[in-house]
């Protein structure tokens, strides 16, 4: 259905954005990043985000390092770059464009009450 295909573009559209969003506040590990997109209903499985988190580290946004973990092996955490925030600042502006071009754009229109239909962004690929 296009509904399903449009959803699906939209929330891959913005879920680099987010990542570096919430990696910007400070060093975090993966299975974390996923519970702050949980949070925030945009679900994504981790054969999601690893690869996106490689391309990004890939280009410079992103470092991880090594911790000791007391339970289990070490684990990866990542952080930020010099390089990431740039681009962060950039996407802030560019996000600030596109709601004020969305919500531009739907004035007027009738709409049905937002708080009874609240969409549900899962990512049903589990």
């Amino acid at each position: 259905m296009i509904v399903d295909n449009t959803q699906t573009q939209m929330r891959k559209g913005i879920l680099e954005y987010c990542i570096l969003s919430i990696i910007s506040r400070g060093e975090i590990y993966a299975s974390d990043i996923i519970g702050e997109l949980k949070k925030a209903r945009l679900l994504v499985v981790e054969g999601t985000l690893y690869p996106l988190l490689t391309r990004l580290k890939n280009n410079g946004l992103l470092s991880y390092s090594w911790k000791e973990s007391t339970s289990g092996p070490p684990r990866k955490y990542y952080q930020i770059t010099p390089a990431g925030l740039e681009v962060l600042n950039r996407l802030d502006s560019t996000w600030e464009e596109l709601v004020f071009a969305v919500q531009t754009s739907m004035e007027g229109r009738a709409r049905p009450d937002a708080s009874t239909t609240r969409p549900d962004m899962t990512d049903n690929r589990q």
